[in-house]
């Protein structure tokens, strides 16, 4: 007959092989991807002199009319410029309109397509509704904020808050906002493109159209008229039939 077992010997082996079990259940996670450094730059401030020919224009563009009561928009014959005839005064911009197909738009405003956003302000409209008032040929929206005696120091693109019209109707607030993660995926994906529109990959959890990122990037002519109103205004290859886009900052 062979030798008893050691009731130590026994409980030993029950607790390695409970350690084994619980060790090999308890595995860290692989650590997370290392973070992809953006390739977008600084954008550079350059305080350029005002020139005679600036300050004429200037003094017409705060003559020109207001469209309409509730919407103090200033208004030219035409929403976009031709990219050949270009007013030579204003500063061009790299624009771009984004965002899911049922979420908030956001504007996107660079220097260049390769510069990092100098401006983003999330919009109190759905996706869905400005492409189909894009599809009419002409979009004007305003952004509008209060004048307060507080705010002399501030610069217009610097508000926090507006109030945001489409085309002359009320749509809601719109609220400017520091650049996400995502916001700077989606300048990286594009800063090869200077002019189109489309969709890109979104949200993987969302599946069909709702889960694409819709955009549209243009370049602008900036058009400062006075420390509290500026435009953009969408430059067009000459000869193109597309939309006319005007985009209105302004501080009553």
């Amino acid at each position: 007959m062979g030798e008893p077992k050691s009731p130590i010997s026994q409980d030993h082996q029950t607790t390695a092989a409970a350690t084994t079990i619980s060790s090999s259940s308890t595995v860290p996670p692989p650590p997370p991807l290392p973070r992809q450094q953006s390739s977008l730059l600084e954008p550079c401030h350059k305080k350029k002199s005002k020139t005679k020919v600036f300050r004429v224009f200037r003094s017409v563009f705060r003559s020109f009319p207001i469209i309409t009561p509730t919407c103090k928009m200033p208004s030219l014959p035409m929403g976009r410029l031709d990219s050949s005839r270009a007013i030579s005064s204003g500063t061009r911009v790299s624009g771009t309109l984004f965002g899911y197909r049922k979420g908030r738009v956001s504007l996107s405003v660079q220097e260049t397509p390769r510069c990092l956003p100098s401006l983003v302000v999330e919009l109190a409209m759905q996706t869905n509704v400005l492409q189909k008032e894009m599809g009419s040929g002409m979009v004007r929206i305003a952004l509008e904020c209060e004048k307060r005696a507080d705010k002399e120091k501030t610069r217009l693109i610097d508000e926090p808050v507006w109030t945001i019209y489409c085309n002359g109707k009320k749509t809601g607030y719109g609220m400017k906002r520091e650049a996400t993660e995502e916001d700077l995926n989606v300048m990286e994906l594009l800063k090869a493109v200077t002019m189109g529109a489309g969709v890109l990959p979104g949200k993987s959890e969302v599946e069909g159209p709702d889960g694409e990122m819709a955009y549209m990037r243009a370049l602008f002519e900036r058009v400062v008229g006075s420390k509290d109103s500026e435009t953009l205004y969408m430059l067009s290859p000459e000869g193109n039939n597309g939309p006319e886009l005007s985009i209105f900052f302004v501080r009553i």
